[in-house]
């Protein structure tokens, strides 16, 4: 089941029960909104051996599992190697797209992280877009659209993601069997991001280690500058960092919206300081998904500012 987004799943099955599928998607929007997880689910609608056309894919059917192991045929799952995806792996895409089909009636592909092409990468995928070969789906999945060559935005079909509604979120988390006190907690500690709610639900180890980072993090807030100079040591080298950082831009976004309304609330930051913070979070966060930046560097940057 997928949280939130029927209008974009609405979309997409009807499109394919009415045989008018464009051959390249690009689905934007946050990190951790649901984006790769409907993309997947998708591709398994369109292969899914139920013996008629349903709203969902089976999920037990040989061509499903499959494609969740990313072990079908017809089926490439492309994803950044060390922050990029390079144009060897656009090339290896086309030759697969160029075969016919083993046992489905599309090759699809899904590009994660599309954005993190390079150059190189991006102008042999737009031939690809230009050009292609029998029945393909491509399906894009990206933060940053503005990254990519306005040539291959023209080329594709654009879904926007949001955060989904709260009522979607507790009555999928309601059918989990959640109490009214879990969904709370969850709606807060996943920041309304459809992929933290499914990793939440799926596993409980992950909600507690959420907890532990903002424990953490208030923490470091009340520490010295040495103690915070340490923290940034250890937080540049955490696989998870950049949803730290999403922690840390919702607590201080929290904080600037509580001094706009007029509460009194951390009076050590001031509005031009909140912005000033927020800004710099923003801009760490965009840089460690995009560049090999230096982590330890700019955390310390960071640790200066709040």
């Amino acid at each position: 089941m997928i949280v939130g987004h029927q209008k974009q799943w609405q979309f997409l099955k009807e499109s394919f029960r009415l045989g008018k599928l464009p051959h390249a998607f690009l689905f934007q929007g946050p990190g951790k909104s649901g984006k790769k997880t409907l993309a997947l689910e998708f591709v398994k609608l369109i292969n899914c051996q139920a013996p008629e056309f349903s709203s969902w894919p089976c999920q037990k059917c040989p061509h499903c599992q499959a494609i969740e192991k990313s072990i079908h045929p017809d089926f490439v799952f492309i994803e950044p190697i060390n922050k990029e995806i390079q144009i060897s792996q656009i090339r290896d895409l086309s030759l697969r797209l160029a075969e016919k089909p083993s046992l489905s009636s599309f090759k699809m592909a899904i590009l994660d992280q599309a954005h993190l092409m390079n150059q190189e990468a991006q102008n042999s995928f737009l031939k690809t877009l230009e050009e292609p070969k029998g029945n393909t789906i491509l399906i894009l999945i990206t933060e940053y659209p503005e990254r990519l060559f306005s040539t291959i935005l023209s080329r594709v079909q654009k879904i926007k993601f949001y955060p989904p509604k709260k009522e979607e979120i507790e009555n999928y988390l309601k059918e989990k069997g959640f109490s009214k006190e879990e969904i709370e907690e969850i709606l807060i500690l996943s920041l309304g991001k459809a992929g933290l709610i499914i990793d939440f639900s799926k596993n409980p180890k992950k909600l507690k280690e959420r907890k532990e980072r903002i424990k953490e993090m208030i923490k470091i807030l009340n520490s010295p500058l040495f103690s915070r100079f340490h923290y940034a040591k250890e937080l540049s080298q955490k696989e998870d960092l950049k949803e730290i950082l999403d922690i840390w831009l919702n607590y201080f976004r929290k904080i600037l919206l509580s001094k706009i309304n007029g509460k009194i609330i951390a009076p050590q930051y001031s509005l031009p300081k909140l912005r000033e913070i927020l800004r710099q979070i923003e801009k760490i966060n965009f840089l460690i998904s995009t560049t090999n930046i230096n982590k330890k560097l700019a955390l310390e940057m960071l640790m200066l500012e709040i």
